[in-house]
Parts: C-alpha cells; sequence; structure tokens
C-alpha cells in the first residue's frame, strides 16, 4: 500500500525538481538568464549522475533499461543550451514514481481492501450467554464461543451456534447476495453479518482461518513483480538503438548538435517503465473482484497462453457428493418406505454414503426417526431394529448373506447400489451417483470459445464412470485410475503446454504444483490444494476458471497495447524531431502525453471489454444442461 508519508519525503527528487523549476522561472523572468540556465543545468546534470550510477549497476547485472535514453537525453540538452527541455525530462523521469504509485493504487483498490478489512477484535464469552470480553483475535482457543454483533467481520472459521444468521460473503467469494445460515453450519472469517447478533463456536485460530489465508495469498500477489516487466525491458535495446540512429542522422543531415538532443528526449517512452506492470497490477485486482486470487504477474502472462486444461473429476467437475437418483423395490414394501427405513438405519453411520441416503430421504419429506440396536459391520453394512423390524443396509453380499434369493440391480455407468432387506427378505436398492456440476458444460463451452481446443481429465475413479463424464462433457481426453503421482506424470507428459490443472483435494496437491498454472477451488477445497496452486477460485463457482483465463488474455492484450502505444507514438516524434519539426520543450511536453495515454490504457484491465462483453453474451447463450455420472 502506498506509504502515508509527506508527499516531500516521498518523491524527493521529484519535489526538488518542481521547486528548481520554480527557481528557474522566477530568475528568468526577472532577467537572470544566466542564472537560470546555470541552476537548472547543475541540477539536470546531478539528477542525471545519479540515475547513470543506477543505470550503470542494471548494465553490470545484464539488464539494459531504457534509463539510457533519459540520461543521454538529459546531459544532450543541457549541453545544447535547451535547459528548459532537460528540466521537463527530469520532471518527466522522476515524476513517473508518484505517477505509478497513483496507478497502482487505484488498481489494486479491490486488494487492499481485503487486507485493510482483515478481522483484529473479537468478543469472546466469558460465561455462557451472560458476558463477553473483547480479545485480540490471534488469542482466541479452538471451542471458544464468540459473539459477532450486526455488521461485523467474522474473525475466525467456526459453527453457527444459534438459531440463524445472514451474512455477506462478498469479499470472499465476489458472490453480492447475501447467504442464510442455520444453526450448525459452518461460518466463514472474513465475512460480514447482517443485522442480528450470533454466536458461534472456533473451530480454526485465526492464522489457520480462511480469511487469513486469503490475507497471506493477496499479500503474495501484491507484492510479486511480473517476468512480463522485465519482458518490456528487452523492447528497450532495439527501441534504443534505433533512437540513437535517428538522433546521429537528424546531428549529421542539419550539422546541428541541437537536433541531436531534440530527437532524444521524445525517445524516453516511460509506458515501457509504468505500463506494463500498472497493467498486471489491474488485471490481478479484477481477478479479486471476481473472487480469483491470482498468487503473481508471471502467472498472468501464463493464463493468456493456455492451451491445454486438465481437470480432477470429483468435487472438480461432479458435485463429489453421491445424490439419492432412483429406487428399486421388489414389492416388499413400497419406495419412499424403503428409503426411509435405509435413512433411520444410516443416520449413525460415518459412511460416505450414509448422508447421501439421509439426505436423499428429507428431499423427499421423509421423517427420519431415531432407533435402536445399530450394529455396523467394517466394509459391509449394518443392521438395525427400527419399529420392530430388522432392517438391513449394505453390499449386495451382506444382504444375500440374509437373503439368498437377493438379486443384483442393473446400474448405469457412474451409478452405485446400495441393498437393503426387512425381516431377512431382499427388499430392493437405493441407487446412488455423482452428480455433474451444473456450470461444468458450460465451463467447458466457455474455455473452447477462449481458443482452449484440448482438455483433460484425471480421476482416481474406474475408467467405465471416468469416460461417462468424459463424454458428457466433451473432454478430450480422461485418464482414468490415477494416484497423486500418477497425475502428476500425466501433466508432465502433455506437450500442448502451457497446461493448467483444476483441483480441490489434498491429493490434488502435487499436481496443481507441477502444472504450469495450478488452479485450486479453494471455497471447497483444502489448505494444500490452495498453498500448491498458482490461482485460488474463493467460490465454488467452476465458470471462474474460464473468467480467470479471459482476465490473463485481455490483461496481457493491453500491457501489449500499453507498451506499442509508447513506442509508435514515440517514434512518430522521433521522425519529425529528425527533420527539426518539433522544439525540444515541445517535445518533452509530448513525451509527457505520450506517458498518460499509455498508463490510462494499461488501467483498461480493471474492466471489461467490449469484446469480452461479447464473449459473456455468446457463453449466456448455452443453456445451462443438467447431467450425471
Amino acid at each position: 500500500m502506498t506509504s502515508q508519508k509527506p508527499f516531500v519525503l516521498r518523491y524527493p527528487v521529484f519535489a526538488s525538481t518542481i521547486v528548481l523549476a520554480i527557481v528557474g522561472g522566477v530568475l528568468a523572468l526577472s532577467g537572470l538568464e544566466g542564472a537560470a540556465r546555470w541552476t537548472i543545468s547543475i541540477f539536470a546534470l546531478a539528477v542525471a549522475a545519479k540515475e547513470s550510477v543506477r543505470m550503470v549497476r542494471s548494465i553490470m547485472k545484464g539488464s539494459w533499461g531504457i534509463d539510457v535514453l533519459a540520461v543521454t537525453a538529459i546531459i544532450a540538452t543541457v549541453l545544447v543550451g535547451e535547459y528548459w527541455a532537460s528540466v521537463i525530462i527530469v520532471l518527466m523521469f522522476t515524476g513517473g514514481e508518484a505517477l505509478e504509485d497513483y496507478a497502482e493504487s487505484r488498481a489494486k483498490r479491490e486488494l487492499t481492501s481485503l487486507l485493510n478489512n482483515s478481522p483484529q477484535i473479537a468478543h469472546r464469552e466469558v460465561t455462557a450467554g451472560a458476558t463477553t470480553e473483547d480479545c485480540p483475535v490471534t488469542e482466541l482457543a479452538l471451542e471458544d464461543v464468540v459473539v459477532v454483533k450486526p455488521g461485523e467481520l467474522i474473525p475466525v472459521d467456526g459453527i453457527l451456534l444459534s438459531d440463524e444468521a445472514t451474512l455477506d460473503e462478498s469479499s470472499l467469494t465476489g458472490e453480492s447476495i447475501p447467504v442464510e445460515r442455520v444453526r450448525g453450519d459452518q461460518v466463514i472469517s472474513g465475512s460480514v453479518n447482517g443485522s442480528a447478533a450470533f454466536r458461534m463456536k472456533v473451530t480454526a485460530r485465526a492464522e489457520d482461518s480462511q480469511y487469513q489465508r486469503i490475507v497471506a495469498l493477496v499479500t503474495e500477489a501484491a507484492e510479486s513483480k511480473a517476468p512480463f516487466v522485465r519482458l518490456a525491458d528487452r523492447y528497450a535495446v532495439p527501441f534504443t538503438a534505433v533512437a540513437y540512429v535517428l538522433a546521429i542522422t537528424a546531428w549529421v543531415m542539419s550539422g546541428n548538435p541541437t537536433h541531436f538532443a531534440e530527437v532524444l528526449v521524445v525517445a524516453t517512452p516511460c509506458p515501457l517503465i509504468i505500463a506494463a506492470p500498472v497493467a498486471f497490477i489491474a488485471g490481478m485486482s479484477r481477478a479479486a473482484r471476481h473472487g480469483i486470487i491470482v498468487k503473481n504477474g508471471g502467472t498472468l502472462e501464463k493464463l493468456a497462453r493456455i492451451k491445454t486444461v486438465a481437470f480432477d473429476k470429483t468435487g472438480t467437475l461432479t458435485h463429489g457428493q453421491p445424490v439419492l437418483s432412483s429406487v428399486v423395490s421388489v414389492g416388499v414394501v413400497d419406495e419412499n418406505e424403503l428409503v426411509r427405513l435405509a435413512a433411520i438405519a444410516e443416520q449413525y453411520s460415518a459412511h460416505t454414503l450414509a448422508q447421501s441416503i439421509v439426505q436423499g430421504a428429507r428431499l423427499r419429506s421423509l421423517t427420519v426417526t431415531p432407533c435402536e440396536d445399530v450394529v455396523e459391520t467394517t466394509a459391509a453394512g449394518l443392521t438395525a431394529n427400527i419399529e420392530g423390524h430388522t432392517v438391513v443396509v449394505g453390499k449386495y453380499s451382506f444382504i444375500a448373506q440374509q437373503d439368498p434369493a437377493a438379486v443384483r440391480v442393473d446400474i448405469a455407468a457412474g451409478e452405485l447400489a446400495v441393498y437393503v432387506a426387512i425381516d431377512g427378505k431382499f427388499a430392493g436398492a437405493l441407487l446412488l451417483r455423482d452428480e455433474l456440476r451444473a456450470d461444468a458444460p458450460d465451463t467447458l463451452t466457455w474455455l473452447s470459445l477462449l481458443g482452449i481446443t484440448h482438455t483433460l481429465m484425471l480421476t482416481g475413479d474406474g475408467k467405465v464412470t471416468a469416460e461417462h463424464v468424459a463424454k458428457s462433457l466433451g473432454v478430450t481426453n480422461v485418464q482414468a485410475e490415477c494416484l497423486p503421482l500418477d497425475k502428476v506424470r500425466a501433466v508432465e507428459a502433455v506437450t500442448d503446454r502451457p497446461v493448467m490443472m483444476v483441483g480441490d483435494g489434498v491429493n490434488d496437491a502435487p499436481v496443481l504444483a507441477a502444472a504450469d498454472v495450478g488452479v485450486a477451488m479453494g471455497a471447497r477445497g483444502s489448505t494444500a490444494a490452495s498453498e500448491s496452486a498458482d490461482v485460488v477460485i474463493m467460490k465454488d463457482d467452476l465458470h471462474r476458471v474460464a473468467r480467470a483465463i479471459e482476465i490473463g488474455q485481455q490483461t496481457i492484450r493491453i500491457a501489449l497495447q500499453s507498451i506499442w502505444i509508447g513506442i509508435s507514438l514515440s517514434l512518430i516524434l522521433m521522425i519529425l524531431a529528425t527533420f527539426g519539426l518539433i522544439p525540444a520543450v515541445v517535445g518533452a511536453g509530448f513525451q509527457e502525453v505520450i506517458d498518460v495515454v499509455a498508463i490510462l490504457n494499461a488501467l483498461r484491465a480493471l474492466g471489461t471489454s467490449r469484446w469480452l462483453a461479447r464473449l459473456h453474451l455468446a457463453q449466456r447463450s448455452v443453456q445451462p444442461q443438467q447431467s450425471s455420472v
């Protein structure tokens, strides 16, 4: 963030330049032209000497920037007596830092808002439901009970103890619509409470909570320097050579060294120094506004060039939690009764499918009542006494032990059957499947519109299920039954690069780190995945994967535009100056205009272009598809 020191202390050389220009003007108007010339010339040469030291150090490190042109232009204008042109060049050169700070503060508005709003104080309960004490967020311990007042930020991650709460999670997810939470729900640090106070139990310390993780990611993003800035310096090498050729040509053609200085005055394109990094910061800021944390500017450049996108399946392309899709009853009881009895038995199980069955019963408005004598057999199923009936739920082999007449039911690719027996009789089966995310088909279509023709799915699931998902979405390649190391090798083997990998689980962390750009679905993913990734999606929205690529493409395009605007306009002015058509003072003024135009163009990376608006319109024309696996 911009320092709060006084302007003069932040930019002493720039401030001194303004003062010396005023003093020189007063001396000139007082008839002391010689004193004005010597005052300004000595100051300009001092600045040139200071910049020369930095320039030599950069050259010794192998970095050839445009400082060479600026220093040469200052010295040349002083030597030919164009001291007003020299002070304008110094003003432009030293003022670049102040201008860059302003542009960066404008571009980082969304990034810095996260840092400024970091929770600091919490209201911890001293006695249950009675009194509270204020304490630093860092002192909260697990299981502490905290009261969050209306309009306050939730200080740490926790579980809601009150009946309900309305939260604004826009700073975390980019979603502007408030969300409703009920007792037992997870609440995320950094969310803003609505109009009623609520109680919550701490489940994560401050440093482990979601908001602090985001702050750490944003800090890393804000402090990063894009490799593209070094690319801009590479433009300066041929540009400098052309400038010197034109300047020498002007001198030779006219026999007047003043023309040499006039050419170099307009050959100091600060856009190469300022515009490119401003565009990158603006791009990262725009991504943050959409709930996408891009960790560094170099990642933006890679996003713009992505050729292959690889996806994990479970939890990324699918919801990752099976749902009850259909019921097969053989007549012992009807379908709803079969689901009700199975759910009553499964409500006490820790198996991953148990909650899917219970949730399926509730979606059918069935009452899941308590039961007794539940006995679970590891890796097989469970037996429960429900309303005087013995209900057995589990694998086919477990049910067949109860009733040898039990038969397997037909299942489609990606489905799983849970069998049920009642009082020793086979009663039927519950079919579950992991549904495709509703936003998955649209995301694949959007990627295609962005020029991504090669997509890949890497999953630990079986081949039949994986191929069914890939076919449903139009994924061009699929590799099934992958262990974490297999996913890494698959990504390393991709030839159409750069390659992006999208995942959400702990097992995805290695492949996210191995990919050219790793993208973690951080809203539901693991800390390991988020830390290994280059991009973190803070809202559970797959569309934002495509939006990240879109923002990268636009940012790079605008950065290049800004560079070429500065170079092209400077070349035009240099040619005019070669023929003596632009005096040195006028040329210095024109160069300032070029700088402002290039920087304003770079700030366009904060918004959406007409091209992107058309792309969004085309994307929205694709009707959402409901599919399952």
